[in-house]
């Protein structure tokens, strides 16, 4: 029997693993640039250990000519988001697109596994142009909280620990933890118009700080020592309890002082 060659078998997947990552990252780039709130706050990925995909297929019946046919996660990309409802807008924007077709989606949001783990699962082919021409393969999109991920980061870990066997104490305690986690989602959503007003007021400041600093280097260059001196030193004042008007108006005066030496 010839030995399977794993390196050349997982190329194709470590490189779904990069363009997924950079696409979903763009999409958040892009909400971000337009100045909107992005459903997508992180991404990350993975390509499954061969230590994992044998266990697996070996749990499952899966021969090894079929493991990419039919093992869906040896891909796996998770998507955090910071609310619930952001979940469904992510998920509308992969129906919406056009370069991953969709398999099948797993709701464990609405439909909550007995453990007490909820994401929103996405199992999707995705196209992959390789040297010998284009492969298809599958890939496992999970889509979640920070809470939920969490979590699950947590179940993931006990799971390795006793070998899928959680004591039962164990596993009565983490499914108050994954309700808890549920509990402060479902708050954080309540006033999440609150954090997303403050989110965008500390970004609208460290845009006009950073904007400030770089005049103020500007500045000293030129050989305008006292004004730079002034300028940070009033600035040091502002990062702390200034308001935007208030920073507006130094970046006003940054600016001024830049246009007066020309």
């Amino acid at each position: 029997m010839a030995k399977f060659e794993w390196k050349a078998f997982l190329i194709p997947y470590e490189q779904a693993v990069e363009e997924l990552k950079v696409k979903f990252k763009s999409i958040r780039k892009e909400y971000r640039r337009r100045n909107e709130y992005s459903p997508i706050e992180f991404v990350t990925g993975r390509v499954k250990e061969i230590s994992s995909i044998l266990e697996k297929a070996n749990k499952f019946n899966i021969p090894m000519d079929r493991i990419g046919y039919e093992m869906e996660d040896i891909t796996g990309i998770r998507i955090m988001c910071q609310f619930v409802d952001d979940i469904n807008k992510v998920v509308n924007i992969i129906r919406g697109r056009k370069d991953m077709q969709i398999m099948y989606e797993k709701d464990y949001v609405a439909n909550v596994k007995k453990s007490g783990y909820r994401s929103y699962h996405m199992v999707i082919k995705y196209p992959i142009n390789m040297a010998d021409g284009p492969k298809e393969i599958l890939a496992e999109l999970q889509i979640r909280t920070l809470a939920m991920n969490f979590w699950a980061t947590i179940e993931h870990s006990l799971n390795y620990k006793y070998k899928q066997d959680i004591p039962e104490n164990i596993k009565a305690k983490l499914k108050r933890a994954a309700d808890a986690a549920f509990q402060l989602d479902e708050q954080m959503l309540e006033i999440k118009d609150e954090i997303m007003d403050a989110q965008k007021l500390f970004e609208i400041k460290s845009s006009l700080i950073s904007n400030i600093i770089n005049n103020i280097s500007l500045i000293s260059s030129t050989g305008k020592i006292s004004d730079a001196l002034r300028f940070r030193s009033k600035l040091n004042l502002l990062i702390e309890k200034g308001e935007v008007n208030e920073l507006n108006n130094l970046l006003k005066d940054t600016e001024k002082s830049l246009r007066t030496n020309k």
